[in-house]
């Protein structure tokens, strides 16, 4: 996911390639992606609608969803991010963080979801990568972790050479593992590619990535942290269990439901994976009662404005003030219903059927 023109289509196109699903890179120009398949997608060159691709990364399989870019389209990916295990976050290495890019973080940050951050574009003139990484940490989050360098940036020898410097990655994981910060001290090994696994799952460090989905760089490296460092999903052995995210039609007409299981704790899930919706608790219409402070009028007792109680209070006399409008038949207490007898009477089909040819007659 990411902000409109980010390049995810293409970074898709470049995935499938790269794991043998298809044999030739399409491109969004020319309307010959596999995910992009209404006729609207490939003239405008957007994804309206969420789209699922499959590959396999060795062992591991892997359900790509494609999302929408255009804050139009935001709804297509709501629906997705409850069956995500983990996101890939694009971000274009010349526009840089942009406002749906911001949108977007701030979601998954709230809904606890792995991600993985993958600045795209690194051939195009005017890429940068220190001010890149300097907007993600001063717009997005801080706890990132740059898991290479990228070098001629701008041309299409733009490449990344995954090398993860030691002391920026122990400062990044230190601040969330004290145990870790002891072995250090203590001078014991210190498995900090495992500790980078661990927090990343728990989504509290965000690794950052470098390439193009043009030219392929930085993809290869993309994808082994995609095997490595977002969690898997794994089978209980019990009854299939899972949430519709989407349905659509297919060739023959017929209704195809996409349907995913997410092992990311959610704040709605239960421990039995099913989500529950609970009541919330608001005041019924029907039984809430204003209280209004009133003016006591001679013969009136203090305590016939409260409301009355069954069998325990009298009924008030009738005030000579003001008469309060009846709003329990529509309205609010804010603006009462006006009854149409307070407004100009309207003409009735009988009376103008009614009037004399000789009356004179209004048009509008």
């Amino acid at each position: 996911m990411a902000h409109v023109d980010a390049g995810k289509t293409s970074l898709t196109e470049r995935l499938l390639y790269a794991a043998g699903v298809i044999d030739v890179v399409g491109s969004v120009d020319d309307g010959s992606t596999q995910t992009d398949s209404l006729a609207l997608e490939r003239q405008r060159g957007i994804t309206i609608k969420t789209a699922v691709a499959t590959f396999a990364i060795d062992e591991l399989r892997v359900n790509l969803i494609d999302t929408p870019g255009h804050p139009d389209f935001i709804a297509e990916v709501e629906r997705a991010l409850g069956v995500l295990d983990g996101a890939v976050l694009v971000i274009s290495a010349v526009e840089g963080v942009q406002a749906q890019t911001r949108v977007l973080m701030r979601t998954l940050q709230r809904l606890c979801i792995p991600t993985l951050i993958f600045v795209n574009k690194l051939d195009r003139a005017g890429a940068l990568y220190e001010g890149v990484l300097r907007q993600i940490a001063q717009k997005l989050t801080s706890r990132i972790v740059p898991m290479g360098e990228a070098a001629d940036l701008g041309t299409a020898a733009a490449a990344f050479k995954p090398i993860v410097q030691d002391d920026v990655l122990l400062d990044v994981l230190t601040e969330h593992d004290d145990d870790l910060l002891q072995r250090y001290v203590d001078g014991a090994p210190l498995a900090l590619h495992d500790v980078l696994a661990q927090q990343t799952r728990r989504a509290l460090v965000h690794p950052v990535y470098f390439g193009s989905a043009i030219t392929g760089a930085g993809t290869d490296a993309l994808t082994d942290g995609i095997r490595d460092l977002l969690p898997r999903a794994r089978s209980t052995g019990g009854p299939l269990d899972g949430t519709v995210f989407k349905v659509e039609r297919g060739p023959a007409g017929e209704k195809i439901a996409m349907y995913g299981s997410s092992t990311v704790r959610r704040p709605f899930a239960t421990a039995s994976g099913t989500a529950t919706a609970t009541a919330r608790s608001r005041p019924c219409r029907r039984t809430a009662t204003a209280t209004r402070a009133t003016a006591s009028a001679p013969g009136r007792s203090a305590n016939s404005g409260a409301c009355p109680t069954s069998g325990s209070a009298t009924r008030s006399p009738t005030p000579t003030t003001r008469q309060q409008p009846d709003t329990s038949r529509r309205g609010s207490p804010h603006r009462p219903w006006r009854p149409w007898s307070r407004r100009a009477a309207r003409p009735t089909r009988a009376t103008c059927a009614s009037r004399s040819p000789s009356s004179p007659s209004r048009t509008r």
